[in-house]
């Protein structure tokens, strides 16, 4: 089974090319299941319902989200809907919306769970460890053969950690929240497939998709200027997780990045 994830789409430009690119590389890569994180597709902060139904009708599977989960209300009008949609599961138990799902695929039964960090991620969130665990077995309960893992962080160590204590009974674990693709993907001994952060899709020319000179205003001032998505050519970042389906676990990791995109 080859599960595609796709990195952080970031703005309207991000979404035009999801929505532009994705059958050529859904084809090109053979993909069977596609993820998607949209947190930041609304003008760089949320998602409304437009943006999910014009994803899920080019292609994403599943869409996960993060720290901007609410950052445009529109969404409290339909994420307790929206079948393809998830948010962290360790948000408070009593919020809208669900953290995990449990989708079928070539005959097997996939169940996908988003989780947060809680270093630098500006809250308080509950453990996303035992969270995990605790969403892994409910999903295994009901039937889940494989175990798919958005952790949505800030820290490279807190997602190592989680990728460690998770790897004996997770598929893939991969993250996203940085908007930048590393360069660690592993296979781990158990045969979990991981990446610290898949990156971004949105704007190339960029400070992690938004205008560059308010990012470094920014920066040098400390006011807290608001940002805006940047203009312009645009990248896609995914990567490819080819899985056994006899044994589960993955053989191969593929990182896909094509940049300088002129999509309208």
């Amino acid at each position: 089974m080859n599960v595609l994830v796709v990195g952080d789409i970031v703005g309207q430009s991000g979404v035009t090319t999801f929505c532009k690119a994705i059958k050529e590389i859904k084809e090109q890569f053979n993909v069977d299941l596609t993820i998607v994180n949209a947190e930041n597709s609304e003008r760089g902060s949320g998602i409304n319902k437009e943006i999910y139904d014009n994803l899920v009708a080019h292609g994403a599977d599943i869409i996960t989200m993060g720290n901007h989960t609410w950052g445009k209300k529109d969404i409290f009008s339909f994420i307790d809907d929206a079948k393809r949609l998830i948010r962290p599961y360790n948000y408070a138990e009593d919020l809208a919306g669900h953290g995990t799902v449990l989708v079928a695929k070539n005959g097997k039964k996939i169940g996908i769970i988003n989780l947060i960090g809680r270093v630098n991620m500006g809250a308080s969130y509950e453990c996303p460890f035992k969270k995990g665990k605790e969403a892994i077995d409910s999903l295994k309960n009901s039937g889940a053969e494989m175990i798919i893992i958005d952790f949505h962080a800030e820290a490279t160590a807190e997602k190592k950690a989680l990728a460690y204590y998770l790897k004996d009974s997770a598929t893939i674990v991969f993250g996203t929240h940085t908007h930048v693709q590393t360069n660690d993907d592993e296979i781990y001994d158990s045969g979990m497939g991981y990446i610290t952060d898949i990156g971004m899709t949105g704007p190339y020319d960029s400070i992690i998709g938004m205008d560059k000179d308010i990012a470094i205003k920014r920066f040098m001032t400390q006011i807290p200027e608001r940002y805006q998505v940047a203009e312009g050519p645009t990248m896609i970042n995914a990567v490819l997780f080819r899985v056994n389906e006899t044994t589960n676990k993955v053989e191969s990791i593929e990182k896909i990045i094509k940049k300088g995109l002129h999509f309208t």
